[in-house]
């Protein structure tokens, strides 16, 4: 396993011992396939990571924990890697804990091992539960500062929160929806990953008030908890229009939104407006395609300079900064996207 790193800076990135790196990167067994995984990952982003950054100055390691469909770590991580060398004075390096699903015990177990071998700060998206909030708490106990990304944990010790309105963004798709179905008859399919989220919570009050303000007689049909995976996201949507003839629209607040048209196209159904949330690879394909409506963007990659901005004054190596406004809501339709590259 050739590197030019130093074995305490793979151990350091891994999150292992230096023995446990050791034996693995000298074959000598005694480790199990997925520490041996962790180092290979180690050492791949340590490669990706010196390529963009000089190694000088004032360096910071950072955790990003999430759970997300891959579609969405994979944009995060992309966004982060863009902007290492904007960072600076400091040099920022990060350890990544991503997973698309999984019981709750095991992202807190996540969080707890990193208190106990250290960071200078946590990027995280999680459900908004009880015991990821005491996780939370433990670690800000341990100096360790949180910042939540894309959906909060108001409740929580976290330090900042970096975002959009998800009220104002469920209000945007409302208004959206309301003037492109106009006066056709037809019911609304909400789609949410999971209600736990606090981001699509939001989305989905702010949605659904305006709705009713301005819409009264348009029934909306809520589905959840398909984790924005296609696999679990087709049946629900199948079963959904099974039960209702009069869905002919959909608000995708959590994703999942090729295995929601296939469903409308399996049952030989139209979806006369589609309106949809970030420009991952996903949505990129489907909006050239014409097959969404609208996609509600945001600039992920100001998003996580931000978070990694407020890591640093949190350690003082940035001056303070002023109250931080929600990040920009972006409409983007077929006719106004962005360059390849471009979407953040």
């Amino acid at each position: 396993m050739g590197h030019p790193f130093p074995l305490r800076e793979i151990a350091r990135q891994a999150g292992l011992s230096e023995a446990t790196v050791d034996r693995v990167l000298n074959g000598r067994g005694g480790v199990r396939d997925s520490t041996a995984q962790e180092v290979r990952r180690a050492i791949a982003d340590l490669d990706r990571q010196r390529t963009q950054v000089r190694l000088v100055g004032r360096t910071f390691m950072i955790d990003i924990v999430m759970q997300a469909p891959e579609r969405f770590t994979t944009a995060v991580r992309s966004a982060l890697e863009s902007e290492l060398p904007s960072l600076h004075p400091a040099v920022l390096r990060s350890r990544f804990h991503f997973r698309e699903t999984g019981p709750v015990r095991e992202l807190v177990a996540t969080l707890d091992r990193i208190v106990r071998r250290g960071s200078q700060g946590v990027i995280l998206k999680a459900p908004d539960v009880p015991e990821v909030t005491a996780a939370v708490g433990r670690l800000v106990a341990a100096g360790i500062p949180v910042v939540t990304l894309v959906t909060d944990l108001p409740a929580s010790a976290r330090l900042a929160y970096v975002g959009i309105d998800d009220r104002a963004a469920g209000a945007t798709a409302a208004y959206l929806m309301g003037q492109w179905l106009g006066d056709r008859p037809g019911n609304v399919l909400t789609s949410l990953s999971s209600g736990f989220f606090r981001n699509e919570e939001e989305r989905e009050m702010g949605f659904r008030s305006l709705m009713r303000a301005r819409h009264p007689e348009r029934a909306l049909v809520e589905i959840a908890e398909g984790q924005g995976l296609d696999a679990t996201q087709y049946d629900l949507v199948r079963a959904a229009l099974e039960r209702d003839p009069a869905i002919r629209a959909v608000y995708s607040i959590g994703g999942g939104n090729i295995a929601t048209l296939r469903a409308f196209a399996d049952l030989g159904r139209d979806c006369d407006v589609f309106v949809a949330h970030d420009l991952d690879q996903d949505n990129t394909g489907l909006l050239r395609e014409h097959r969404l409506s609208a996609v509600l963007h945001h600039d992920l990659r100001h998003d996580v300079r931000e978070a990694c901005h407020t890591v640093m004054r949190a350690h003082g190596a940035l001056p303070p900064a002023g109250p931080r406004l929600p990040s920009a809501i972006q409409v983007v339709t077929p006719y106004n996207m962005p360059p390849p590259g471009a979407a953040g």
